[in-house]
């Protein structure tokens, strides 16, 4: 498996921080995946993040973990979900044709899970995970590609009833995992085995 870090320009001219890993062989995927809200500790490093890279590289995935603007090294300021969509974007446009435009798959966790949910409706995704997403905060739309969550029981910060509501009203598969919180402590590898779980090349 091979680490690098690299700063990835946007159309504005600023750069997003981002940290790929890549199973070099038997790729099968790409995996782009969003951190939690930047004003409340949220980067690449969150724990829920780097349990999802770790899932995709089990997958065979090619995992991408960019900041938003304004946290690490990424250019720029907090911009409520419009421009980490473009962050996101940039950062999707140029790790697609470095390995030669895989299958994307999407993955968000909390605030990162409504950036996720906007950019799939913008560019062309296999599958959407969103992981405790704050539908609870922010308006979500009718999903635009493939969407499964996975959620907390016990989230404070989340509440379940709203997910659940949400996932009826779009048909919406719901995987909630036992006794876990908003930020699955001590939880991560029941985390880590629904995602996987998710997987579709997983068992090949």
């Amino acid at each position: 498996m091979k680490r690098y870090k690299l700063r990835i320009k946007r159309a504005d001219g600023g750069a997003v921080e981002t940290v790929i890993e890549d199973p070099e062989t038997n790729r099968r995927g790409l995996a782009l995946i969003a951190h939690p809200h930047p004003l409340h500790g949220g980067s690449l490093d969150n724990k829920v993040v780097t349990t999802l890279a770790k899932s995709a590289l089990e997958c065979g995935y090619v995992a991408v973990r960019p900041n938003f603007r304004g946290v690490g090294t990424s250019d720029g300021a907090f911009d409520h979900g419009a421009g980490e969509t473009e962050d996101l974007l940039a950062v999707a446009a140029f790790v697609g044709p470095k390995f030669g435009d895989l299958p994307l798959h999407l993955y968000g966790f909390s605030f990162g899970a409504y950036v996720q949910h906007r950019v799939a409706q913008r560019l062309s995704a296999e599958h959407l995970v969103m992981v405790g997403p704050a539908v609870s905060m922010y308006a979500f739309e009718p999903p635009a590609i493939r969407t499964d969550i996975i959620h907390g029981e016990v989230d404070a910060l989340i509440p379940l009833a709203a997910v659940q509501t949400y996932a009826q009203q779009h048909n919406i598969p719901l995987h909630v995992i036992p006794g876990a919180d908003h930020f699955f402590h001590k939880k991560l590898r029941a985390l880590q085995e629904q995602v996987l779980a998710l997987c579709p090349s997983h068992s090949a």
